[in-house]
């Protein structure tokens, strides 16, 4: 986007331009085919296959018997997919028409948010592992919930520096929910219905959490305080999200091989 804003007009941009990164995206299914391929099962799973415990229909065996654990992965991973939207498409969309910022400005921002992003996902992973992973994206989700609050003084500012910090921290609270996310959300099924599970969960909350989001965000920014008004939607996705947390059992389908 950041070299295409260059070298296109805006005319050019939203007429034709914005679609090519999506387009050129798709290189990346390649990429992920191949990883996917290089990948064996684990040992569990392996058993599994070999004492036939496989399901018939794992979507429905989800919808049916595993009811609470699909609603509580849901939620769990609603204030990921709200923080994610506020701090792509809503802060380059309202940054660039109500804040004076250009594309220019805000695309490198975001992109050096980004880094921390991919920072945070090993270093929340490795805190998952040493502390647990409710643990981890509880004291996650509680700083996700204190950073609601900063968000118009930052980002609403409209200086660099408030959108350099606002990037940076929001960012890297991303990552860290990314981490021990998809482990969380698997070990609330068995094995025989866990990659479905885990993938229902993991989709439900970006539906819930994401295809909202725009329109509460616009809708709050623009005729309920503005800023200030977004930044408490993020705080009450947050408060949700540990309400799923507590709720969630700790390790309940957890198999692990012996040492």
């Amino acid at each position: 986007f950041l070299i295409l804003s260059d070298v296109l007009t805006d005319e050019q941009f939203f007429s034709f331009g914005w679609r090519i990164p999506f387009l050129a995206s798709a290189l990346l299914v390649f990429v992920g085919l191949y990883v996917r391929l290089q990948i064996t099962e684990t040992p569990v799973f392996q058993e599994a296959i070999d004492k036939d415990e496989r399901v018939r229909v794992p979507f429905l065996t989800v919808f049916t018997d595993y009811k609470k654990e699909l609603f509580v992965g849901t939620f769990a991973a609603l204030a990921t997919f709200v923080l994610f939207y506020l701090m792509t498409v809503f802060t380059l969309s309202w940054g660039t028409t109500k804040l004076g910022f250009t594309r220019d400005q805000l695309l490198p921002i975001q992109m050096l948010g980004v880094v921390f992003f991919g920072l945070a996902i090993p270093f929340s992973a490795k805190l998952a592992d040493r502390y647990g992973r409710q643990k981890t994206l509880m004291v996650t989700t509680a700083f996700i919930f204190l950073f609601g609050f900063l968000f118009a003084p930052l980002f609403g500012s409209g200086t660099g520096y408030g959108a350099v910090a606002f990037s940076i921290i929001g960012f890297w609270l991303m990552g860290c929910t990314y981490g021990p996310l998809g482990t969380a959300l698997s070990e609330l099924f068995p094995t025989s219905v866990r990659y479905t599970g885990a993938s229902l969960t993991f989709n439900l909350g970006g539906i819930v959490g994401a295809s909202l989001a725009p329109y509460i965000a616009t809708t709050l920014a623009t005729n309920h305080g503005g800023l200030a008004s977004v930044g408490y939607y993020m705080s009450l996705a947050a408060v949700v999200t540990a309400l799923a947390l507590l709720a969630m059992p700790k390790n309940a389908h957890l198999e692990r091989q012996p040492s």
